[in-house]
């Protein structure tokens, strides 16, 4: 495979690296010491950097203000916003501006685009469904009325919904099919009830009681919210990547300058050892996520549909990421506990993603009946 990056790839990675360099990952409270969110709203201020930069509208056409890139970019720099826990909504507004602008009817794309290319709007995505535990799209049923559509029912854990301008969620019609639709935050019938992350950020229990939206804010594309799914998860697995390559970084830094019976610990096999565990961890998660972002990007001709590289990248990444900062907590010794310094953090983090992520044997049983499916021959 080839991992070469295009100009304009790189060039997103660089900008990114330049604004995410001036962010501190210990900027609010601990939550560690939180009593409930770490704060009220997402990091406005590098909200604001990331739209100077052109970062809040790479995946949007120049059309509307975009640079028309895909996927692949801002796996990059979800990546790179990881290694400080940039605290934006930076994956939901993307992923939902990639579904619009690929599924959307033209005046959905002309009306929201723009304002996200910009900053203006603050777009999320509920992917979690009721529970966490079922398909999403079977958390709200969508019921078609004259020219509106009806929502009922209820998403959970919608990351920055109290913050968001809007939600983009699927719902299923009394057909089966899924559909998405685009619902303002302050829509008559939606009720947000604050739920709190591992990481301490806020989430919220979305209800929707008899709403109303417009056929013009829905998406009935059939391929769209396995879309806008596929690009939340391998999302989600460049954020798990970027966090473990600081966290083993962290790791390398410290132990060589911890010395134990006047060597650095670094020195020690055992310690050696273990820290080239993590780096093939994190070979083996970077290798499955690019091909995970390819496959969705180009959707190219495989033995297995994207969903299977996909289901790899998550299995990697969901395990990956939890030994990673495990074992940094053990290399630290007491001091990866002290609050004063900043790993506890990414081990909260980690433990997000790790949830959002889902169990790698669940992945793996997906993986096996896409394989029963389809044969390799």
């Amino acid at each position: 495979m080839d991992f070469t990056f295009t100009e304009e790839q790189q060039a997103a990675a660089e900008a990114a690296k330049a604004v995410f360099s001036g962010v501190a990952p210990d900027s609010v409270l601990s939550p560690a010491l939180a009593p409930g969110a770490v704060a009220k709203d997402f990091d406005r201020a590098l909200w604001h950097k990331l739209a100077d930069a052109d970062l809040l509208s790479l995946p949007i056409a120049p059309e509307h203000g975009g640079a028309g890139l895909d996927a692949i970019a801002l796996c990059l720099v979800l990546r790179e916003s990881a290694k400080v826990l940039a605290r934006v909504p930076l994956l939901e507004c993307s992923a939902a501006a990639l579904t619009i602008q690929h599924y959307g009817a033209d005046g959905l794309r002309a009306e929201v685009l723009p304002r996200i290319a910009t900053g203006g709007l603050v777009v999320t995505a509920a992917a979690g469904g009721r529970t966490g535990h079922e398909p999403a799209e079977l958390a709200v049923q969508a019921r078609p009325e004259g020219a509106d559509w009806i929502l009922d029912g209820t998403q959970t854990a919608v990351p920055w919904a109290q913050m968001a301008d809007r939600i983009l969620l699927p719902a299923h019609t009394p057909e089966g099919h899924a559909v998405l639709a685009l619902v303002p935050r302050t829509h008559p019938g939606v009720t947000l009830d604050d739920q709190i992350s591992t990481s301490g950020e806020r989430h919220a229990e979305v209800r929707l009681d008899s709403v109303r939206i417009s056929s013009q804010e829905t998406i009935s594309d059939a391929t769209a919210w396995a879309s806008l799914r596929n690009v939340l998860t391998t999302g989600t697995c460049a954020l798990a990547l970027g966090l473990g390559e600081r966290v083993l970084a962290m790791t390398s830094d410290y132990t060589s300058k911890r010395e134990q019976f006047g060597f650095p610990v670094a020195t020690f096999q055992a310690v050696a050892v273990q820290a080239a565990d993590r780096f093939i961890d994190l070979r083996a998660m970077e290798a499955t996520l690019w091909q995970a972002a390819w496959r969705i990007t180009t959707d190219a001709a495989g033995p297995l549909p994207p969903s299977g590289d996909v289901a790899v990248a998550k299995i990697w990444a969901s395990e990956g990421v939890r030994r990673v900062v495990q074992t940094a907590q053990h290399l630290h010794g007491g001091f990866g506990a002290d609050t004063d310094y900043p790993l506890h953090r990414y081990h909260a983090w980690a433990k997000q993603l790790e949830l959002s992520l889902g169990p790698a044997a669940a992945h793996e049983e997906a993986l096996g009946d896409l394989l029963a499916a389809h044969p390799l021959g």
